[in-house]
């Protein structure tokens, strides 16, 4: 009996080695096939829609420039997708990682939904990992028929056992993810950042809600994300729901109902009346907001397929890294999961020792939802420290303590993912300065050269190094690695991660020893 037992389990691991060998051969091979008609971005008219209407007369006033408006705030965040779904007339194009079933998930589907009732054409393409067990919803959502709905890298098998056997067999290829966000209406406005579709990203969270930063823009450099849109959205890569799953028209039916009357719950006219009272909604209905206006604002995005070795000079990274290794004065960074790696951590030792100010945010340990990300940021943090980089880590900022889990993601603080050089020249977008946004993820963001915009980071930068949002990192005489507490008074200093409990700080540490710093 030892011995069939035996027989069994060493050919289930022979199988399980042989199906993650070949998926390096047949990763490609293996997605299911793009089977969607090719379509483009509709043509943009001066006064066929309502929100034509608006910005032509903006972009008249301001020829050949993009007008911009940061939006860090949540609410205003959620306000400037839902009122641009409820103004376009021609089109809404949504590409998102992550689309969570919950109370904004399904308001914004909503709203999707309604502008599809007007005849707008609605194209939404998700990433196949980051929208969990919610084909009934999507396919309700995809039988409407002014709205197409795309899956980007999807599995074959929806759920169970089969689909954990394809994430196995087809270990290589669904590595790759699209972490891309965007939000455009009518062609002609577009938000762009760092937010998903969920409570978290929208402050409207009970437990815990990230920090984070989006970009509102209109004119000349939204044409950048309709021509990325396009390309992702007629890629080998994107997939029709439809042709991955099917359910019954009483649960589709069943699954619309429960969307559309998701508006008049106690819990949504919550948040709904939050949404009215902000001031930044208050003043884009009185005319009274004021863009930033700059001809030095481009969007940019990795290639759709970006595992095929396409040449490295069209990806986000060498966009970025050429920015910020050409600094002459600062350097700031933000990144939630910072994992510089060897080439990283020269280059930014490199800009300090020569006279640069460097100074990178990031999440603190007890702020981080991935154990295994802080593990490879922690492991450069001394090197960091000795060569003249300033280290601020940013703290848990709610009573709630975020789950750390080893890949998964439950709720960090930070989200926030954006470069500033020189206090010109900048990005803000999708893009983790790890190895995975590197080399596995497709990223996007917005790039520019402006400096009203930069004063505007700086900010924003400034408001996260504060002494009540971040601990200040520092090397002792001793040369022990210290967390300094600026918020007390006197300050306090810690000889191990603040607010981190001891089964958190020993996974962190025993994960720093794995050779898994290429995933992260």
């Amino acid at each position: 009996m030892k011995k069939r037992a035996k027989k069994i389990v060493a050919w289930g691991l022979f199988t399980l080695l042989v199906m993650a060998v070949s998926s390096v051969f047949l990763a490609d091979r293996l997605m299911p096939p793009a089977t969607g008609l090719p379509s483009r971005v509709l043509a943009i008219d001066d006064a066929t829609t309502a929100l034509d209407r608006e910005v032509h007369p903006l972009l008249d006033r301001h020829p050949d420039m993009t007008g911009a408006i940061l939006l860090a705030d949540g609410i205003d965040a959620y306000a400037a997708r839902a009122i641009s779904a409820r103004q376009a007339g021609r089109s809404l194009d949504l590409q998102y990682y992550i689309w969570n079933d919950d109370l904004t998930g399904r308001m914004l589907a909503n709203e999707a939904w309604q502008a599809a009732e007007r005849g707008v054409r609605v194209r939404i393409l998700l990433d196949d990992i980051g929208i969990g067990e919610m084909d009934a919803t999507l396919l309700a959502m995809d039988s409407h028929p002014n709205i197409e709905l795309r899956v980007y890298n999807p599995f074959r098998n929806r759920t169970g056992l089969l689909r954990v056997l394809e994430m196995v067999q087809r270990a290589w290829g669904v590595n790759h993810r699209m972490h891309n966000k965007a939000w455009i209406a009518d062609g002609r406005v577009a938000v762009v950042g760092g937010r998903n579709i969920g409570g978290e990203y929208f402050s409207a969270a009970e437990e815990f809600n990230f920090h984070d930063l989006d970009v509102l823009l209109f004119g000349p450099a939204v044409n950048d994300a309709n021509r990325i849109f396009d390309d992702f959205w007629n890629s080998e890569a994107a997939i029709p729901i439809a042709g991955l799953n099917r359910k019954s028209k009483a649960t589709i039916r069943e699954v619309l109902t429960r969307i559309q009357q998701e508006s008049a719950t106690p819990e949504a006219r919550r948040f709904l009346d939050a949404v009215d009272l902000s001031p930044s909604v208050r003043r884009y209905f009185s005319q009274e907001l004021t863009p930033i206006w700059s001809d030095g604002i481009r969007i940019l995005s990795d290639p759709p397929v970006k595992w095929r070795g396409d040449d490295r000079g069209n990806w986000l990274v060498e966009h970025l890294m050429r920015e910020v290794t050409s600094a002459d004065r600062t350097a700031l960074l933000i990144s939630p999961y910072f994992v510089p790696g060897r080439t990283g951590t020269d280059d930014l030792s490199r800009l300090a020792r020569s006279g640069v100010h460097v100074s990178v945010i990031t999440n603190s340990l007890a702020a981080n939802d991935v154990a295994a990300v802080h593990s490879g940021y922690a492991r450069y943090r001394r090197t960091l420290l000795e060569n003249g980089v300033n280290l601020l880590e940013i703290r848990n900022q709610s009573d709630f303590k975020a789950e750390s889990s080893l890949f998964g993601s439950s709720g960090a603080s930070l989200h926030t993912k954006a470069v500033l050089v020189d206090g010109t020249r900048g990005f803000i977008g999708s893009f983790n300065l790890d190895p995975r946004s590197a080399n596995l993820n497709t990223e996007m963001g917005v790039l520019f050269d402006d400096p009203a915009l930069g004063a505007a980071l700086r900010d924003e930068f400034l408001h996260l190094a504060g002494d009540d949002m971040s601990y200040w990192l520092y090397l002792n005489g001793d040369g022990d690695l210290r967390w300094l507490d600026r918020a007390r008074t006197p300050p306090v200093a810690y000889d191990h991660e603040p607010d981190s409990t001891w089964w958190q700080r020993f996974v962190a540490g025993t994960l720093r020893w794995l050779p898994i710093e290429s995933q992260l």
